[in-house]
């Protein structure tokens, strides 16, 4: 059996993923067993959530120096890495909000991603793909609301690295663990004592990277809490995005859809929501930190770059991120599956999708 998104199994290993393109971190460990003590540089999670932050720097600042090296009308907003693939800029429309400037129906992946769901009756299963750099598109009951899990740690994410590039939040700003913030399930900060504190770049680590509920819990409050995020999230034109809960949130009450997950990176890659370079540099090296690679990334090529966020309660699992493939190309794939409780076809039908998605894209044309 793969292993479970840490939102559900935080006990669980990941298992690692040839030519994924994550961020490794450079100190694996389980998040349960921390010891109940303060967080301090001479503890091992401290340890090696600084090696981790060092690693996300060096990436920020390779992609951003990059960036700065080409000429003004060559730059693209592109994901923190030393390889990426060049993509021409000359037809890519400028775009605002909801709009993703989809041309053209991928016929062929549609019809393959509803092959795949129709074999699996009592899955309830959505997707959809956009192709950065043409407009063309696939969906497949992309618009449908399903529970998010963790995957609504991606528009917190974006919530929060907009509020950094506008001077309004600070990476280095530390936040208390106040203990109503204090969530089970995945993470280590639950085991460290109230009013333990963390910069809010170590919080936005923790919570991408082994999908920290505390660590998710403490941003949303630092943004203003749910009704003023929820406020937020309408502005951006996603239109299913809500969070009902703070994590963990295992009955479901936050909600997303595939497109939405698509609709706000596809913002965040042209520069809507992060702004700077280097904001949305950061916001890139932060994804690529998540160690949970058991879906999209399994359906991919070695030397594929992805970028993502997982989500697994009982009901729903769903992955999305943006993915750089070595002929060049570039999408975002997002898929939310409902399904019977824990039924682990739903990793299974993910994971197809995204195959399907990699054999389309990768084909010669």
């Amino acid at each position: 059996m793969p292993p479970r998104d840490n939102t559900r199994s935080p006990r669980r290993r990941p298992t690692p993923v040839n030519g994924g393109g994550t961020v490794t971190p450079l100190r694996r460990r389980r998040p349960v067993v921390v010891p109940l003590r303060a967080l301090s540089l001479a503890t091992p999670v401290q340890a090696g959530l600084r090696l981790t932050i060092v690693g996300v720097g060096i990436a920020v600042l390779a992609g951003t120096l990059i960036a700065a090296w080409k000429p003004a009308t060559q730059r693209v907003p592109r994901p923190a890495a030393a390889l990426v693939s060049p993509v021409a800029t000359a037809a890519r429309p400028t775009l605002q909000g909801r709009d993703l400037g989809q041309t053209e129906k991928l016929d062929q992946l549609e019809q393959k991603f509803g092959a795949l769901a129709a074999a699996q009756k009592d899955l309830k299963a959505t997707a959809f793909l956009i192709d950065l750099d043409t407009g063309r598109y696939a969906d497949y009951n992309g618009e449908q609301a399903r529970s998010a899990a963790s995957t609504i740690k991606i528009p917190v994410l974006a919530a929060l690295m907009e509020e950094v590039n506008a001077g309004r939040i600070r990476l280095d700003e530390k936040l208390t663990m106040r203990k109503p913030l204090i969530a089970s399930e995945a993470g280590a900060m639950q085991y460290l004592p109230v009013n333990s504190r963390f910069t809010v770049l170590e919080t936005a680590i923790e919570m991408i990277r082994i999908s920290d509920n505390t660590a998710t819990n403490l941003l949303i409050d630092r943004l203003g809490g749910k009704a003023r995020l929820n406020q937020r999230f309408q502005t951006w034109g996603l239109q299913q995005t809500r969070i009902g809960n703070l994590l963990p949130d295992l009955e479901g009450a936050n909600k997303t859809s595939a497109r939405d997950l698509v609709t706000v990176l596809a913002q965040v890659e042209r520069g809507e929501r992060c702004g700077t370079t280097k904001a949305r540099d950061r916001f890139w090296a932060i994804l690529r930190t998540a160690e949970t690679n058991t879906l999209i990334n399994r359906g991919v090529g070695p030397g594929t770059l992805v970028a993502h966020k997982t989500g697994d309660i009982a009901i729903s699992l769903g992955d999305a991120g943006l993915v750089d493939l070595l002929n060049g190309k570039r999408y975002i794939i997002g898929s939310l599956v409902g399904r019977p409780d824990n039924d682990q076809r739903a990793n299974d039908l993910i994971r197809a999708f995204s195959t399907a998605a990699f054999q389309v894209l990768n084909a010669k044309s």
